[in-house]
């Protein structure tokens, strides 16, 4: 098997650092070898980008210019959407359905940030002063250190790719160590697209080492990062030794509320998509279900049967509800916790292991786990699995419901299942996240920000200003007589 080539400083070419191997989760076997970026190349990375942003061929574009290669790469994803679709598939093994939704959702990202390039604005802020008028403009940061995850590579990087190329600057990302495809195929599509050399550049390899490298580049000056909470503010503390700005878009521990006056059948097929879905491996699943205790029993009853009916299997097979997780590392992981849980005195419903299918026996399955009897200080509770798992708690009393609901040190996400939307409203404006779902949930649009209360991140991706994001204020004060300044009289 031929050794893939990494893109960096405008030419594709062998990287110098550890050899990667990209494995299928559902069975083990390998997709593509390469050999990781070495920290000579995210120098020569770095200072690619460094001068390519400064560069005519770059900086000296109008906004409508930058836009028209955002346009083709979106054209371009699209006319190869089922090619990046298998790809994603093969790279992380979430089935066909999720990374064919991924793929549009990446190529309306390019198309939402070409349009918010060709229309942002900058400012005139209303003057006292009748001797001069102000302009308030927005200009690029300059180079961007990207850091994805691996559960959704080609969304997630092209909600930080897309909106800092709109604003000026030029990218480096640094892709999951265990999901660098998507992100090779990216830089491709972006080249055939007319993106100057050193605008974009892709550096595979372990977090601890290229990403650390990045983040500390005396040219880098924003740190866009989505991923685990620790990493976070580590990168946090070296953004401020730096003083630059960070995007962190961290974990999250999210509640899901049934109140009593819900639609029983609504909410049980909402949360079992909003836990199970991308099996659990999502930041913002709804991990921790809370129902009224009046509904409690039919209403966990209902959802055990929708558990029992998904389909696990191969993720290329039609009809499949939950491929594999991503690696043996991560089932450990899961296991682990749920081990904890029935320590802690939690109660199995159903899952709670490997699947015994031998046709699975080679991927890193897990089935869809139900935990009810613990309380919300349980380690299943408070800390973030990242899997198939979710915890069950039931509630009287609405005031003890938003203690527990914000016991959390994490704030990403929150669902709400209720006929009564007065009653919802006010409930969620008590929740302490940055996203809160009403009578649905994992549910996204690229124009309306997404981000973390409390330890689940810092700033906001997508909307109007996720590209002012990747911008810096200047102001301009404009004389408009020629008096001369008399103070020196």
């Amino acid at each position: 098997m031929d050794m893939l080539k990494i893109y960096f400083a405008g030419q594709w070419r062998e990287g110098r650092g550890e050899e990667l191997v990209s494995y299928f989760p559902a069975d083990g076997s390998v997709n593509a070898r390469l050999r990781a970026a070495s920290l000579d190349d995210v120098e020569l990375a770095v200072e690619a980008a460094e001068k390519a942003w400064r560069a005519p061929s770059w900086r000296g574009l109008m906004p409508h210019q930058r836009a028209t290669i955002l346009y083709k790469v979106s054209e371009l994803i699209l006319q190869r959407h089922e090619e990046l679709a298998q790809l994603q598939t093969r790279d992380n093994g979430k089935p066909l359905a999720e990374t064919r939704g991924l793929v549009a959702s990446a190529a309306a990202t390019a198309r939402y940030f070409a349009a918010a390039c060709e229309v942002l604005e900058g400012e005139l802020p209303t003057q006292r002063n009748a001797d001069a008028m102000t302009i308030s403009t927005y200009e690029p940061l300059g180079v961007i250190a990207a850091i994805t995850p691996w559960n959704s590579p080609i969304a997630s990087e092209m909600q930080k790719i897309a909106p800092a190329l709109a604003a000026g600057n030029s990218v480096i990302l640094k892709p999951a160590e265990a999901t660098p495809l998507t992100a090779l195929k990216l830089a491709e599509l972006f080249e055939e697209a007319g993106l100057p050399p050193g605008v974009l550049s892709v550096l595979p390899g372990k977090g601890s080492v290229i990403g650390e490298a990045l983040a500390r580049h005396r040219y880098v000056r924003k740190i866009s990062f989505t991923g685990g909470t620790t990493t976070g503010k580590h990168l946090a503390h070296i953004a401020a030794d730096k003083l630059i700005s960070a995007s962190l878009e961290l974990g999250g521990k999210s509640p899901t509320i049934v109140l009593d006056d819900a639609d029983l059948e609504q909410a049980a097929r909402g949360i079992t998509y909003g836990i199970f879905s991308s099996a659990g491996q999502a930041c913002i699943a709804g991990a921790r279900l809370f129902i009224h205790s009046s509904i409690y029993q039919p209403l966990l009853a209902r959802i055990v049967e929708l558990t029992n009916g998904l389909r696990i299997g191969l993720p290329t097979t039609p009809g499949i509800h939950m491929g594999p997780l991503i690696n043996a590392k991560h089932r450990e992981s899961v296991q682990k916790y749920v081990d904890l849980a029935k320590s802690e005195g939690g109660r199995i419903v159903i899952g709670g292991t490997a699947p015994s299918d031998p046709a699975l026996a080679d991927g890193s399955y897990f089935l869809p786990t139900i935990i009810e009897g613990l309380s919300n200080q349980a380690c299943a509770c408070q800390e973030e699995i990242f899997g198939p798992v979710l915890v069950v708690l039931p509630f009287d009393n609405e005031e003890d419901l938003v203690a527990q609901a914000n016991d959390s040190v994490y704030g990403l996400a929150a669902g709400i299942w209720s006929r009564n939307f007065c009653r919802s409203m006010a409930l969620a404006s008590r929740l302490e996240t940055g996203t809160v779902w009403i009578n649905t949930y994992k549910v996204f649009s690229i124009s309306t920000p997404f981000g973390g209360f409390k330890e689940s991140g810092l700033g906001r991706e997508k909307g109007l200003n996720g590209i002012k994001a990747y911008m810096q204020q200047k102001s301009l004060y404009l004389a408009l007589n020629s008096n001369p300044n008399l103070w020196s009289d």
